[in-house]
């Protein structure tokens, strides 16, 4: 059964986190008409994405616990790591879930949050959830262990220059209060 379980978690991880680097970065070109194609791309996806992603994220976090709580009891060999690095592992991989959920939250339940915590600015908290669960997969993701220097390294400065470029053509668009 607990066999079952890790290739069950471990297999939902592999799926949750491109699943979540897709949401994150449609989700960068959806409100951004200057990205031309891909924003059109990207209004077309990027909600089903990450209702996907959602969705393969809180399996993953079920699984996850589960995984874990084999661990802890001793009903599984403990990973070749640590047991407190383990359980920090986890603790940010719950932070990323529950920042995640926030930030789903901010979209399909907007009167939820008033001002200063509008919508958008809640939503926004999928970055820092996608960072957690970047940190995550990182840190106790023992299948990304061969694919993090020459995988998951360039494509996290890909999402950072993507988010750059969008702010600095968001900062280009936006009305000047003094002209007129």
């Amino acid at each position: 059964m607990s066999q079952l379980v890790w290739l069950l978690d471990r297999g939902a991880a592999l799926v949750t986190y491109p699943a979540l680097y897709l949401a994150v970065l449609t989700g960068m070109f959806y409100n951004t008409e200057s990205f031309g194609v891909l924003h059109e791309a990207a209004r077309r996806v990027h909600i089903e994405l990450s209702a996907f992603a959602m969705i393969v994220t809180l399996l993953h976090a079920g699984l996850g616990v589960l995984d874990a709580w084999f661990v802890v009891t001793g009903q599984v060999p403990a990973p070749a790591y640590s047991m407190p690095y383990f359980l920090g592992g986890v603790a940010v991989g719950a932070g990323a879930l529950l920042v995640l959920v926030v930030a789903v939250l901010g979209f399909t339940d907007a009167k939820r949050f008033q001002r200063p915590w509008g919508p958008r600015v809640v939503h926004s908290f999928a970055y820092v959830g996608f960072a957690f669960g970047t940190i995550h997969a990182a840190a106790i993701g023992t299948d990304l262990t061969g694919l993090v220097r020459p995988l998951l390294g360039p494509s996290v400065a890909f999402l950072v220059y993507v988010l750059l470029l969008r702010l600095l053509v968001l900062r280009r668009d936006s009305p000047n209060p003094t002209s007129g």
